[in-house]
């Protein structure tokens, strides 16, 4: 092993050691008699979102599989999360960085990703990230880290402070401390494998909910089994659902899966701005509506329990599009029935 690689694991060893876990907090909904959920905010990360433990993962994955060395342009495909963590990483061991993103990205993921040193490479839709960051990592010896491909094998899903084990080790101490329910949207598929993995090997009575947006074919895949389904449309949702399967995304694991209408992922961060004071991205609100029908679901059948699902990161990376209610008119549309049905949860 080269000197630098050396140095370069303990440089990103040595930042998550700095760095705290991320906090815990159950959501106010009296209204659920008996069942209570509970967010992990993922937004508190250096950079701010969930994407800061995988990016993490996948440059020691490349690192210690030898596939990165000094000098080397580091090339990821991504709508925008991913690359600012991937940006920051590359920034602390010395290497350049280029996001092969869709131009719909938002501006401020955009200059995220530009303020940790990336730069961008823009594509006009997500369908096209891959292929095109594969041609611009081969035109530059550099190396493609594709996260859709290596996100559930760079993570540690037996442990070793994963989110999985984070969450269950913070729920000790409430009063149903082992989940009836993890929640979790698919963006590589990499976080809902670690979970439902992580579940399988410690014997929990927990079960896996994945929820999937529109324009995304994991769902569609996961009930007919066909892995080789496609897409012409992209998300809306940044950050989650795929116009293809994505290698890391592994239906075996999951118990149930939901398809969340868009209106319903954006009123429901509108929603929960109003009861926690703080605004989450889109994917938190596709995780949310999800876990409330969950929950919903228990109080109609008098099951009391726990639900636990993640705010991935904050809505200040989105004031001009999902905080913007032109923007949300003219590409989402009317948000009336889901903003009436979350008035219920109080």
């Amino acid at each position: 092993m080269s000197t630098w690689v050396k140095y370069a694991i303990r440089q990103i060893n040595a930042d998550a050691h700095r760095s705290a876990d991320t906090h815990l907090f159950k959501l106010p909904l009296p209204s659920l008699a008996g069942v209570d959920i509970y967010l992990k905010d993922e937004s508190t990360h250096p950079t701010g979102s969930l994407k800061h433990r995988l990016a993490r993962s996948l440059f020691l994955y490349a690192l210690c599989n030898g596939k990165l060395r000094e000098g080397m342009t580091v090339v990821e495909a991504s709508s925008g999360s991913t690359a600012v963590s991937e940006a920051y990483f590359a920034r602390m061991i010395g290497l350049p960085f280029i996001a092969v993103v869709p131009k719909s990205t938002a501006q401020t993921k955009i200059k995220q990703i530009e303020f940790y040193g990336g730069k961008c490479h823009f594509v006009d839709k997500s369908s096209d990230m891959h292929d095109a960051s594969v041609a611009l990592a081969e035109s530059m010896g550099g190396y493609f880290m594709d996260q859709f491909t290596y996100a559930e094998r760079a993570t540690d899903w037996r442990g070793n402070n994963n989110i999985a084990e984070s969450i269950f080790r913070q729920m000790a101490c409430e009063p149903h401390p082992i989940p009836s329910m993890l929640v979790m949207s698919a963006g590589t598929g990499g976080t809902s494998a670690t979970l439902g993995r992580f579940i399988r090997y410690k014997g929990y009575d927990t079960a896996l909910t994945v929820v999937d947006p529109e324009n995304s074919v994991f769902y569609d895949s996961y009930l007919s089994g066909d892995r080789l389904l496609t897409s012409t449309a992209s998300s809306r949702i940044e950050g989650i659902g795929r116009p293809k399967v994505e290698h890391s995304f592994q239906p075996d694991v999951i118990d149930h899966m939901m398809k969340i209408p868009d209106a319903n992922s954006i009123a429901t961060i509108l929603w929960l701005e109003t009861l926690i004071g703080r605004k989450a991205g889109a994917s938190t609100g596709t995780n949310l509506w999800g876990a409330l029908q969950v929950a919903e679901q228990m109080v109609k059948n008098g099951q009391k329990g726990s639900i636990v699902t993640l705010l991935c990161d904050s809505g200040e990376r989105y004031l001009d599009t999902y905080y913007n209610p032109q923007w949300v008119q003219d590409n989402i549309g009317d948000l009336s029935t889901p903003t009436a049905a979350l008035a219920a949860f109080g």
